[in-house]
């Protein structure tokens, strides 16, 4: 039996954690050294049950620019999450996989007008502004929009803050909703943000509050104010379960307080992270090292460059403020650790993981884990030096994929892609393994994701 290489979607048999099919992988691909993301699908359809039960009221629009992976909006889609885009590519991405428009948000408050006019023809209708020149910018370009107005929210506790870019105060909120009023334009709600990686529900709190304050002007200068937009910002990474919780029932608990469940007003979120940020780990490959000498304290340290830095899948310590935790495989733990640094394989001296971590020693060929890669990761990436950064192959049960697997199913076509060309055959294979061992069965192909049965 031949285990087939480049084939990104891959069926298990048996339950494996992300660690344990990546072991798998380099284990039976030792030639293959390319950095490459581990993806459970599974966790990421595990943490849609978990938002519509935490919160049965909101509903999620996924915030496309946190990942815009196709085969996480695929299985979002089908699961019937509605999307957060803030461009026209965004749009166009989420579209073209057959979303209708009805089930997005232009959700950027300041947009170019060839993107307005974009929308427009999609039929992209509801879109947010928190300022007069946006509003007669989209007045001028697309006089039927719905409009949601962003309001500025205390986001001081989140991990990237919005507010000083984003949001109209309780005051100017009022006076957009006039000047609307004059220029007849409809507004249908209210939207904001309490920034990304928010640790804390009382600023979702106040800013639900604030939203019925101004949602409740609008109604008294006869608009029909029936949207909330509660924005993103919840915490996704393994290990912050309760502080999601929390924020849930804070949320419920202000929702049931300020608009009551009579069907008048929708509400949605745009969680971006909380969907993506556990469902990727990222295994990175050592290829260099420099044994150095503390002068201050006479012991040993260690310098090691790996295959994928800041450029690529780890933009997100420099534009995310994450600190990415390495993990070992089994067979490189040890009590011993050394001073260590991480950095990536550019040129530049910017590309710097981690500057400094105790670690055992580890040698050219070593691999490294990341855990909770999946967020501001691979959106942001580029391949700077003509290096490239980690690709993604996603793994899952054969129980979980016979539930999901109609996501990726291909429109129907007129000619049909020829299965035989992808028959595992001896040019294909890395090396081959026995029977007993793991075996690989290619599937149909499904549309650009081959599939194979481990």
């Amino acid at each position: 039996m031949h285990l087939i290489k480049d084939i990104p979607m891959v069926i298990t048999q048996g339950q494996y954690t992300a660690e344990e099919f990546i072991q798998k992988k380099i284990e039976l691909l030792k030639d293959e050294v390319e950095p490459f993301f581990a993806v459970d699908l599974e966790d990421v359809c595990n943490k849609h049950i978990r938002w519509i039960t935490s919160m049965p009221r909101v509903k999620p629009h996924y915030a496309v620019k946190c990942n815009d992976d196709v085969n996480v909006i695929k299985l979002l889609a089908y699961l019937g999450a509605g999307f957060d885009c803030a461009s026209k590519g965004e749009m166009k991405k989420v579209m073209d996989l057959g979303v209708s428009a009805d089930r997005i948000i232009y959700a950027n408050p300041c947009k170019q007008s060839s993107y307005i006019r974009y929308a427009e023809e999609c039929g992209v209708e509801t879109m947010t502004f928190d300022n007069e020149q946006e509003l007669l910018k989209i007045k001028q370009i697309y006089p039927s929009a719905k409009l949601v107005l962003r309001l500025v929210t205390d986001d001081s506790n989140a991990v990237c803050r919005f507010s000083m870019k984003f949001g109209a105060d309780m005051k100017t909120a009022c006076r957009l909703i006039e000047k609307a009023k004059d220029i007849d334009m409809e507004i249908v709600g209210v939207s904001f943000h309490c920034g990304s990686g928010q640790m804390t529900s009382k600023a979702f709190v106040d800013a639900i509050q604030n939203a019925r304050t101004i949602m409740n002007y609008g109604n008294k200068l006869g608009f029909t104010m029936n949207l909330l937009d509660i924005g993103g910002g919840y915490p996704g990474n393994t290990g912050t379960e309760d502080y999601f919780a929390e924020i849930a029932a804070a949320v419920n608990q202000a929702i049931d307080n300020h608009f009551p469940d009579d069907g008048s007003v929708r509400i949605i979120a745009e969680p971006g992270r909380y969907y993506v940020a556990s469902a990727y780990s990222l295994a990175t490959n050592v290829i260099a090292s420099r044994d150095m000498i503390d002068n201050e304290t006479g012991d040993e340290k260690y310098m090691y460059y790996i295959n994928d830095g800041v450029y690529g899948s780890f933009n997100c310590v420099l534009y995310d403020h994450y600190v990415p935790e390495p993990c070992l495989l089994a067979k490189n733990e040890s009590n011993e650790k050394f001073t260590s640094s991480i950095w990536g394989p550019t040129c530049d001296g910017l590309d710097c993981i981690q500057t400094s971590i105790k670690m055992p020693k580890l040698a050219i060929g070593d691999w490294i884990l990341w855990k909770n890669m999946g967020a501001y990761t691979i959106s942001a990436a580029v391949q700077f030096n003509g290096l490239p950064y980690g690709k993604p192959i996603y793994f899952m049960s054969k129980q979980f994929w016979d539930t999901i697997k109609e996501a990726y199913q291909p429109p129907r076509r007129k000619s049909q892609y020829d299965a035989q060309l992808m028959r595992l055959n001896s040019t294909d294979c890395s090396n081959e393994i026995e029977d007993d061992m793991l075996p690989w069965i290619l599937e149909d192909p499904i549309e650009e994701t081959p599939v194979v049965t481990i």
